[in-house]
């Protein structure tokens, strides 16, 4: 595959200069990640616009190519960004968005395809598992070279949540969210914790209505934010900017990314949120925590609820 060397050229492609992708690009500018950056959109004149635009920045940087392109820049690129997409509006769920999105990917992955690309695909649009499993399906590439974005905002604002009620630095909490990057999705209390302390052993059980309110504002903030601002776009940009570079620096980084199960958990045939170890080559391996019962319980179903999703359009994946 077309990883290279970093004294080499590295260049990510963005798919959808809407507020995700250009989030992205602008968070990529800012941490120095790669050297060149193509920004692509049907609505070319947008792309040259965010091009422009962020290149006028380029007197605070350090050198950096960025330039709105075509499909055809795919082939030398050593990772594919797909924010693309029907966004979601509110009072929608993200599985809402499922038909119309999978006949754009379609479309998407097949023209990168056919420009040569032989890189990754990191796929954020929603209902990111589905649309997962849809560029795995279309692009023919191994399944450890696509890569969902998955839970990995929804662990981080886990995170976040339990750092703000102890007080305490959320770098310093270790905590997951699985399943559905949407409404079935779970939290991992069994595995949470706060300088190897787990955060259940934390407070009484008077409290524990506490851990209950977080992971509701955990799996609500989409639609807080939404019915706020029209879109969540700065978290999940920063959450695909920390995973560009757990690949491009082959730093075997663990993250909750969506991915394709092949016996892990139970679970088959399906890309759906877990924690992963991503390095150079992609997802290198699928992490197995030890569930509780309960939570091996919201964890099928929370895959069963993107089975049901995914049927009317299965044969289209095919």
């Amino acid at each position: 595959m077309n990883m290279k060397n970093e004294r080499y050229t590295t260049r990510v492609a963005v798919i959808g200069t809407g507020f995700v992708g250009t989030s992205y690009a602008f968070a990529l500018l800012n941490q120095e990640v790669v050297n060149e950056m193509v920004l692509i959109d049907l609505n070319k004149e947008k792309a040259e616009g965010e091009a422009r635009d962020l290149n006028h920045g380029m007197p605070f940087r350090s050198a950096m190519r960025i330039w709105a392109g075509d499909y055809e820049d795919c082939r030398d690129a050593d990772i594919v960004v797909i924010t693309a997409g029907a966004n979601q509006k509110p009072g929608e769920t993200r599985l809402d968005l499922v038909e119309k999105n999978v006949n754009i990917f379609r479309g998407i992955v097949t023209a990168v395809m056919e420009s040569g690309f032989d890189g990754l695909f990191i796929v954020a649009t929603n209902p990111v598992d589905i649309l997962s499993y849809a560029t795995w399906k279309f692009s023919g590439l191994p399944m450890e070279r696509v890569i969902g974005s998955g839970t990995i905002l929804d662990t981080a604002r886990l995170r976040y949540l339990i750092g703000d009620h102890f007080q305490v630095d959320s770098r310093n909490v270790h905590a997951y969210i699985l399943g559905e990057h949407g409404d079935t999705e779970l939290p991992v209390w069994s595995h949470a914790t706060i300088s190897s302390r787990p955060v259940t052993k934390m407070i009484s059980e008077e409290e524990l209505l506490v851990l209950d309110e977080i992971f509701t504002n955990v799996r609500d903030a989409a639609y807080h934010i939404i019915n706020r601002k029209g879109a969540t776009y700065y978290g999940i940009a920063m959450g695909l900017v920390r995973l560009t570079k757990a690949i491009l620096r082959n730093e075997s980084s663990i993250l909750t990314i969506s991915t394709l199960m092949q016996g892990e958990y139970g679970l088959n045939d399906i890309y759906i949120g877990a924690p992963a170890i991503i390095d150079r080559n992609g997802i290198r391996e699928i992490v197995e925590l030890d569930l509780t019962e309960t939570e091996m319980k919201q964890l099928h179903h929370s895959a069963r609820t993107l089975r049901e999703a995914m049927k009317p359009c299965f044969e289209t994946m095919k």
